[in-house]
């Protein structure tokens, strides 16, 4: 996204400014959907104005400047008065100043950050909130205003403080709209509504109203898809890990009970790859590529998908369960069926209605089906699987849910890793429709039976999800 200092009119451009350690660059970060954006507690980190571009689908809808802080802004605005020729002169001076000290180290930050304001960029001037008023910063604000650009005001929160209605009564002075815009947490909401209120710094100016305004539409129909993506993603996830199985040979000597921990662990390791696999997806599709999900007992998403804890937490309720079995006829989780020739010989019964709601619950905490093929003179075959725990699909889908919402609500200013409290992702079954939960019930069935689903039957089983994916 990081490109050369150019700015095209064919999209708004503002370039965000003010003192150094303010939040620009996060700032910059969220709007821009960018993990390249450098973030660092350091002042200084940002020495030059570096351009940053909100693309979709090629399509740049705006640009955002990131730029260095102020460090001289009393010296500049004393020269600039110096120089004054009345208030219609004042941005040629302001071009006479950049000019005269573009090649000087005194003055590096604000050349830095004027020249893309100069350039027809609008100007985001960022304060922190969480800090006192000091009339230190009415020199820069001063200096911003002999541009003749127009200007918003973001009140930033960084720290605990909260000195807001003294910032917002000293920069009512200087900018026709003041705003309060959280860069570490503002949502998807958040940052379509600053978008909006950029559009009124371009009143009157009917392509840049436009522009924001099809920014706008342009984003809330690209979030649609990439729920969308995540949705059939999900359901993918979900058709794989419940029809997958392993099978291996079984010679008449070998250890039975060996082979079926070997098989069922080869699968298990097959089952919880395809899951990291699922989350990049996710993770790429809201820009969050490098997001790491920090290991620690608290966090939920990094447990074992098989983990007791999962099943608590993920899963549905007893009640939940016994209703979901009783309507669909599910299958008991474990069912051990010992077959020759294919012929199943119901060992381990637990099939359909025959048990209903009660073998759904007292098979829960079995794993996966276990079954053995051929003859003894052509050869047995040992398989493990699919995994009939019935809740096991609520288990993925529940952690799939956890995981989109977390990602696509984080914002491009956090850099640490992704920290899940098991608070957050209980009971995200109860979201779910009952009528819904039985369809669900119902295709996780035919996909263990028929190792997969129609074309039909997974449409419905994705538009499902993605109802839960908006509710979640």
């Amino acid at each position: 996204m990081t490109s050369h200092l150019v700015i095209r009119p064919s999209h708004p451009t503002f370039a965000i400014v003010g003192h150094p350690n303010k939040g620009k660059s996060s700032i910059v970060a969220t709007l821009a959907e960018d993990e390249s954006v450098a973030i660092s507690p350091d002042p200084g980190t940002t020495r030059i104005a570096r351009s940053f571009r909100m693309r979709i689908d090629d399509q740049v809808l705006y640009e955002l400047f990131d730029t260095p802080g102020f460090q001289r802004p009393r010296a500049i605005l004393d020269w600039l008065r110096q120089h004054e020729r009345g208030a219609d002169a004042r941005t040629q001076v302001v071009r006479e100043f950049v000019a005269q000290h573009a090649n000087e180290d005194r003055y590096r930050n604000e050349v830095e950050l004027l020249k893309p304001i100069l350039a027809g960029a609008g100007v985001l001037y960022v304060v922190d909130g969480a800090h006192p008023y000091g009339a230190e910063y009415e020199a820069e604000m001063e200096v911003l205003r002999w541009t003749g650009q127009p200007r918003m005001a973001l009140i930033n929160m960084i720290g605990p403080g909260d000195y807001v209605e003294e910032w917002r009564r000293a920069l009512n002075q200087y900018f026709s709209i003041v705003r309060i815009f959280d860069a570490q947490r503002a949502d998807f909401s958040k940052r379509l509504e600053l978008l909006r209120a950029f559009r009124e710094l371009g009143e009157g100016d009917d392509r840049f109203s436009a522009a924001l305004d099809h920014a706008v539409n342009v984003l809330e129909a690209d979030r649609k898809e990439r729920r969308r993506r995540a949705a059939s993603e999900i359901t993918d996830l979900l058709i794989d890990v419940l029809s997958w199985h392993e099978v291996a040979p079984a010679p008449e000597h070998a250890d039975q009970a060996q082979l079926v921990k070997t098989l069922s662990e080869r699968l298990m390791s097959r089952v919880r790859i395809r899951e990291q696999t699922a989350r990049r997806s996710v993770q790429e599709w809201y820009h969050h590529g490098a997001l790491e999900i920090r290991e620690q007992a608290v966090d939920v998403l990094s447990e074992d998908v098989f983990s007791d804890r999962s099943f608590v937490v993920f899963g549905l309720s007893t009640k939940q369960l016994a209703m979901t079995g009783a309507a669909t006829g599910a299958v008991a989780g474990g069912v051990i069926d010992v077959a020759a020739g294919g012929a199943s010989l119901l060992l381990g019964a637990g099939l359909g209605a025959l048990l209903g709601s009660m073998g759904a619950v007292f098979g829960a905490n079995r794993l996966a089906k276990v079954q053995v093929f051929g003859a003894p003179m052509g050869g047995m075959q040992l398989q493990v699987g699919p995994i009939t725990n019935p809740n096991f699909p609520w288990v993925i889908l529940g952690r799939a849910l956890l995981h989109h919402r977390l990602v696509a609500e984080r914002n491009h200013a956090r850099r640490e890793a992704l920290v899940v409290d098991a608070i957050s992702g209980a009971h995200l079954s109860d979201s779910l429709a009952p009528e819904a939960r039985k369809r669900m019930a119902r295709a996780f069935k035919r996909i263990r039976e028929d190792g997969g689903l129609s074309a039909i039957d997974r449409e419905q089983l994705c538009a499902d999800v993605e109802a839960s994916i908006i509710v979640a």
